[in-house]
């Protein structure tokens, strides 16, 4: 089973490459897969999060909280901003607007968290402030998101708070839960969890990619190139937050990583309930989820060798 589980963390990136190249020249190959699965995907990945999460998981946030309040100032600062200034500066329309202010208002996923660990960053701190801001999300994301849009789109504030409850606090609190109370069993379950991150992230690409796939032929070169900025400009800002913090080596890893890479999934599913009208607001968290994976691999390899 380590091996299937080895084998799916250090290919991650190809693996999703592959599904969503396949999604987008042979749509009919994931049409299978419907839309309303979404969420209920999304809700796997949270619930095996919140599995790996333990009382003591919270620890760093009271021994260490200026790294971890530097990373939630980061997160719900730096991307909004980054989204907003880019979607101004490349002139993209409401619904694909809407998209990337909502990549850029989510917290940073469990992606993070793996290419940290190859990154050889300081996996702990990683992990604290994806924890934070990912239970900071209910209140943030669809505040932040609101602020960026209400003048130009019809944000729907109650779903995408129901949302973002249903998809993430819910399936997180029930892991840790779990987690608390019957320890040895979830251990087991642990070794499996990134096989099943990994096809639950593949699923939801291949969704949105194969129901937008004219849609994305249409404007495909647009939003790779607003996205591939948006990704390696939080890499940058947050490499250089950490450098101004004087943080060490391993901190400004994580931090750069943490920030950089989006939890693209939630931003998604939560486009498909919050903009309802707009179909292509989908679009930008499904290509963020092909492209950060394949950025993150490749800064992580970087980022091994420099100490």
């Amino acid at each position: 089973m380590k091996t299937i589980k080895d084998f799916f963390i250090k290919y991650m990136a190809v693996i999703v490459l592959i599904i969503a190249l396949l999604s987008l020249f042979a749509p009919q190959s994931a049409l299978w897969i419907s839309t309303s699965w979404i969420n209920y995907l999304l809700m796997v990945v949270m619930f095996g999060m919140g599995l790996t999460l333990k009382p003591e998981s919270f620890v760093l946030v009271f021994k260490h909280p200026k790294d971890i309040l530097c990373g939630v100032f980061a997160q719900y600062t730096i991307m909004p901003l980054l989204a907003f200034g880019l979607s101004r500066l490349f002139g993209l329309d409401a619904a694909l607007t809407a998209g990337v202010i909502l990549v850029g208002t989510c917290p940073g996923g469990t992606a993070s968290n793996v290419i940290t660990y190859f990154a050889k960053g300081d996996l702990a701190l990683s992990v604290s402030i994806t924890s934070v801001n990912t239970l900071l999300a209910p209140i943030l994301t669809p505040l932040i998101t609101y602020f960026f849009l209400h003048t130009t789109v019809d944000v729907n504030m109650t779903s995408l708070l129901l949302a973002i409850v249903n998809v993430i606090l819910i399936p997180i609190i029930l892991g840790f839960i779990i987690n608390r109370f019957f320890a040895k069993m979830t251990q087991k379950l642990v070794d499996l969890l990134p096989v099943f991150s990994v096809v639950a992230i593949c699923m939801i690409i291949a969704t949105v990619v194969a129901h937008n796939a004219e849609k994305i032929y249409t404007c495909g070169f647009l939003i790779l190139s607003v996205v591939v900025l948006h990704n390696l400009l939080g890499y940058l800002c947050g490499f250089t937050f950490g450098k101004m913090l004087k943080m060490e080596p391993a901190k400004i890893k994580a931090f750069s990583i943490e920030i950089g890479m989006q939890n693209s999934g939630l931003a998604t599913s939560l486009a498909g309930t919050a903009f309802p009208t707009l179909a292509m607001a989908t679009v930008p968290g499904a290509i963020f989820s092909v492209w950060h994976n394949i950025s993150g691999a490749i800064l992580a390899e970087i980022y091994r060798h420099w100490h």
